[in-house]
This record gives structure tokens, sequence and C-alpha cells, in this order.
């Protein structure tokens, strides 16, 4: 049987609340920890409960998810943060990775695309949703939305080096370069660093 999965709810509309529960009570490995309606309620119960997965609402009022989620991983930062909204606006999908949320998923999708972005989460992977990809990755493959430092960090990574070398080497915080390694997964639509690097190479991104 599958780990089990502990999950907060953050949501300011109790019927996606509500759905939401019901959709993940059907699943034997997860389990529901909380339910808040707000950024601070989250924060509060997020650091009472430690949940392994929030997922969060990215417009709600006062503090918005993105707020939520910076302070929760200043808190609790073995907890992952899975955005769970109805934009798929590119500019709130960049802004989310770079306050460490490790996921990005669209309300309308399946329930069982949900279940993989909490495990993936979870499991410390990234998780973007497929359907917002078109509007993130300029050009197919990728190349033209790499930056030079994430082309430098993904080289690093091929020459067999960690998130602390790497943060060595170019003089940034580990952080900094976990903010980068999750850009690069995202826009290489890659599960892992070995699978991003494997693409990079195929690609000739780096040698």
């Amino acid at each position: 049987m599958a780990e089990e999965i502990t999950v907060l709810i953050t949501d300011d509309h109790e019927v996606v609340r509500e759905g939401l529960r019901l959709s993940l009570l059907r699943s034997p490995h997860i389990r529901i920890v909380g339910e808040a309606p707000d950024g601070e309620t989250a924060i509060s119960l997020a650091e009472r409960r430690r949940p392994n997965v929030v997922i969060m609402d990215l417009r709600m009022p006062g503090m918005d998810g993105i707020e939520a989620t910076e302070e929760i991983l200043k808190r609790v930062p073995e907890t992952a943060v899975l955005i769970f909204t109805a934009y798929s606006e590119r500019a709130l999908l960049t802004r989310s990775l770079e306050s460490g949320a490790r996921g990005y998923i669209l309300k309308e999708a399946p329930q069982e695309t949900l279940l993989r972005a909490i495990e993936k989460v979870a499991n410390g992977d990234t998780f973007v949703d497929q359907a917002l990809m078109p509007a993130f990755v300029q050009g197919k493959d990728g190349n033209d939305s790499l930056t030079p430092r994430e082309r430098e960090i993904l080289q690093l990574l091929a020459d067999g080096m960690s998130n602390a070398d790497a943060a060595g080497r170019l003089f940034i915080s580990q952080e900094t370069v976990k903010s980068h390694v999750r850009h690069i997964l995202v826009k290489l639509e890659a599960d892992t660093r070995t699978q991003a690097v494997a693409i990079a190479l195929r690609e000739a991104m780096i040698d």
C-alpha cells in the first residue's frame, strides 16, 4: 500500500473545499488534516499539523496564496505546496514557483491528475498541469525559455554537482539553486534532475 500523505486544503470557497475533500476521501492513502478558508488560517494550521502537502488557492481575500505559500515554507519547510487555481496565466505560474510552491494545477483538472500532482509534490518532485505547458514554454523543446543562469546550473548538474556544490561554485544560496532547478524541471517538462539533464544533452542545450 502507498505511504499515507497528509493534506491541508486551502480555498476561500466552501463548495471547492467540500468538492476536494469528497474527491480525496476516495483515496485510501490520503488523509485530510485540516481545511482553511484563507491564507492566515492555512499558515496557522500548517504550523500545528505539519501536513505533507498544502493544496493552496491563489486568489483569496486578505493574504493571497503566494504570500501564504512563502510564509508556510518559512515555518514548515518540509511541507510541499500545490497551487490549485482557476488561473492559467504564465506570470502567476512563475510567481508561484518562485514562492517555493512545488506544483501548479488547474481546478478543472481531472481527479487522477490531482492525485498524481499530490503524490509528486509529496515525493519532492515538481508538478505542473500539462494544460499550462503551451502558455509556459516558448518553442516546442523549451530551448528559448531557459535563461543563461539556468543553463549554467543545468551544466553543473550534468557534471555531477549537488545543489550545495553548484551554490558554492556560483556564489549563490542553495535555495536559489533549488528555485532555478524547479524552473528547469517545469520548462523541460522533466520529473527529475536526471531527466532534465538527459533532455538538455539530447537537445544540445549543454555539453
